[in-house]
C-alpha cells in the first residue's frame, strides 16, 4: 500500500529531543534506578499511542549523565525499552554522545548562545564574544544535531512524521531532509525568537545555518504569534527568503515552510487529581503554619537568568518600603530552584536571588513576622499546595516562549489569586485579559501592582481567576502535540 493510501493516524510518530521522558541514577554499587518524568511531550505523546491504534511512538533522547550513558550503552542500540525499561508510552532510542561533544554543543551553543539570543540576555558591552573556541564550540553543536538527524533517519518507516524538539535541535530538520526526503518534519520551538536586530548578534553565518536548519522542515511551529512573526522576519531579513505572512509559509531555496503558532496549555484534571494526593495536603498544612492568616504572594522558578527573579524581590522589598500597612500581614513565597548551575551565569544570578532575600528578611523582618520565605530545594508537592493557597501569583520573566507556572496556578487556586504576569510572556496572549500584566524591567510599576491585586476585591479576583484557569486548560498537551502533527497532513 503506498503512503498516499494510509491515514495519518496510521504512520509512524517519531519524536527528537534533548531531555527524554526517563533518567537514571547510579547507586554506589553501579545498579541503576530510572525515573519517568512528566511534562507536555510526554503527556502529548501517551494521547498519540492512544489513538494510533496502540502504535508506539519513536522517542530519540541525548544522554545527559554518566548514569543515562551507562544505561544507553547497555541496551540494544540505545534502544531503553528492548532493554526491558518501562518507558510508558514510547519506544525510546537514547543516544551516547561522547560528553564533551555533548557539554560544548548543550552549554556552549544551546545554553550559552542560542538561549541567550532568544531571550535578550547578552550583556551586549562584554558579550557575546565569538571566536575560535565559539566555532569549536559550534562544531559540536553540529555533531550533536547530525547524531540525531542519524538516529531518526535510521529509524523512520517510509513516509512516517518526525517531530523535533526545540533550539538544541536546530540544525537536525535541514539534516534530516537530506537523509530521509520523504518524511514529514515539524520543528517546534519552545523559546521565544529574537527580532532580527538582535538575532543579528549570531555571526552571520551561523545565524544562516540555524535559519536554514529549521526550514529544513514542512512545518515550523512557535507557541505565540509574536515569536512566529520573529521567526519570519529573521528569515525575510537575512536569508532574504519569500515570506507570506497572510498564508504563514517561508519559501527558500525551492522549499516551502508552513509556520504555525501552537499555544500550550496545561491538563487541568491531572493536574487536580495530583493535587489531591495526601502529600500536598501535608504540604499545605506545613505552610499554612508558616504563613498564618496572611495573605500571600507566590513565585514559582528555576534561577533561570530569563525569569526575572531579583527584580521580582525588588519589586516586593518597594512594595513593602512604600506601603508599610502590608507589613505583618503578608508574606512572598519564592521558589527558586537552582539551574544550570555548571555555567558561572547561573551560580552568580543564584547567589544573587539569595542576597536579595536575606536583604529583604533583614530589613523587614521581626521576630513575629517572616515577610519572605525563599525555598532553593525541589518539591513539587509544595510547589502544588502553594498554588492552591497563593492569594496573588507573580510571574515576571524577561521573556518566556510560554510560562505553564502562570497557567497551572489558577486551575490549582482554592479562593481565586490575582496573576501579576509579565508582558513579554508568551502565556500574556492567552491570559492577558484577565491578569495584571506588568513591564518586567520595571521594579516600581511591578511594586505597585502587586499592591493593588493585594487589594483586589475577592469578587473580582475569584471571577478572574475562573477565566484564567477556564483559558489555561483549553490547550492541554495531548492537543497541543496532535496539532503539530495534523499541521503534517
Amino acid at each position: 500500500m503506498s503512503d498516499s493510501a494510509l491515514g495519518a493516524a496510521d504512520r509512524q510518530v517519531l519524536v527528537a529531543s534533548n531531555r527524554g521522558p526517563v533518567s537514571f541514577t547510579s547507586a554506589e554499587d553501579g545498579t541503576l534506578s530510572m525515573r519517568r518524568g512528566g511534562g507536555g511531550l510526554v503527556s502529548g505523546l501517551a494521547g498519540v499511542a492512544a489513538g494510533n491504534g496502540g502504535n508506539r511512538p519513536i522517542w530519540v533522547c541525548a544522554a545527559l549523565s554518566d548514569a543515562d550513558r551507562q544505561a544507553a550503552r547497555q541496551a540494544p542500540d540505545g534502544r531503553l525499552d528492548k532493554a526491558g525499561h518501562d518507558t510508558g508510552g514510547a519506544c525510546v532510542r537514547m543516544l551516547d554522545i561522547p560528553a564533551s561533544t555533548f557539554h560544548r554543543a548543550y552549554n556552549g551553543v544551546a545554553n550559552s548562545t542560542l538561549w541567550f539570543v532568544h531571550h535578550l540576555l547578552y550583556d551586549t558591552p562584554n558579550a557575546p564574544h565569538f571566536d575560535a573556541r565559539a566555532r569549536r564550540d559550534w562544531q559540536s553543536y553540529e555533531a550533536y544535531n547530525a547524531a540525531f538527524a542519524d538516529a531518526l533517519a535510521r529509524d523512520a518507516e517510509p513516509g512516517a512524521r518526525a517531530a523535533i524538539q526545540d533550539y538544541h535541535l536546530s540544525l537536525a530538520p535541514r539534516m534530516l531532509r537530506e537523509r530521509r526526503p520523504d518524511l514529514k518534519i515539524a520543528h517546534f520551538s519552545h523559546t521565544p525568537w529574537a527580532p532580527p536586530e538582535y538575532y543579528r548578534l549570531l555571526p552571520d553565518d551561523l545565524g544562516v545555518q540555524v535559519l536554514e536548519g529549521i526550514l529544513g522542515a514542512d512545518h515550523a511551529g512557535f507557541l505565540a504569534r509574536r515569536w512566529a512573526d520573529a521567526f519570519m522576519d529573521c528569515c525575510e531579513t537575512l536569508l532574504h527568503a519569500k515570506v507570506d505572512r497572510t498564508a504563514g509559509t517561508v519559501h527558500h531555496k525551492g522549499r516551502t515552510t508552513r509556520i504555525g503558532v501552537h499555544g500550550l496549555g496545561v491538563d487541568g484534571d491531572d493536574l487536580i487529581a495530583r493535587a489531591a494526593q495526601p502529600d500536598v495536603a501535608e504540604r499545605a498544612r506545613a505552610l499554612r503554619e508558616q504563613v498564618g492568616d496572611r495573605q500571600l504572594i507566590v513565585r514559582i522558578d528555576r534561577t533561570e537568568l530569563s525569569k526575572n527573579i531579583v527584580r521580582g524581590l525588588a519589586a516586593y522589598r518597594e512594595m513593602l518600603a512604600n506601603h508599610p500597612e502590608w507589613h505583618g500581614r503578608v508574606v512572598h513565597l519564592a521558589f527558586a530552584y537552582p539551574s544550570r548551575q555548571d555555567l558561572a551565569e547561573y551560580r552568580d544570578y543564584t547567589a544573587a536571588v539569595e542576597r536579595t532575600a536575606a536583604q529583604i528578611r533583614e530589613e523587614f523582618g521581626t521576630p513575629a513576622w517572616d515577610p519572605l520565605i525563599l525555598q532553593v530545594k525541589d518539591d513539587y508537592a509544595r510547589t502544588l499546595a502553594a498554588y492552591g493557597m497563593a492569594d496573588v501569583l507573580l510571574v515576571n520573566p524577561i521573556r518566556d516562549g510560554m510560562n505553564l507556572v502562570a497557567k497551572e496556578g489558577p486551575v490549582l487556586s482554592r479562593r481565586g489569586c490575582a496573576l501579576v504576569l509579565s508582558r513579554e510572556a508568551g502565556a500574556a496572549a492567552d491570559l492577558g485579559e484577565d491578569a495584571l500584566l506588568v513591564n518586567p524591567y520595571d521594579v516600581s510599576q511591578t511594586a505597585e501592582t502587586l499592591h493593588r491585586a493585594l487589594l483586589m476585591p475577592p469578587d473580582e479576583r475569584a471571577e478572574r481567576c475562573r477565566r484564567l484557569a477556564a483559558a489555561a486548560t483549553a490547550l492541554p498537551p495531548r492537543r497541543w502535540f496532535a496539532d503539530q502533527l495534523a499541521a503534517l497532513d
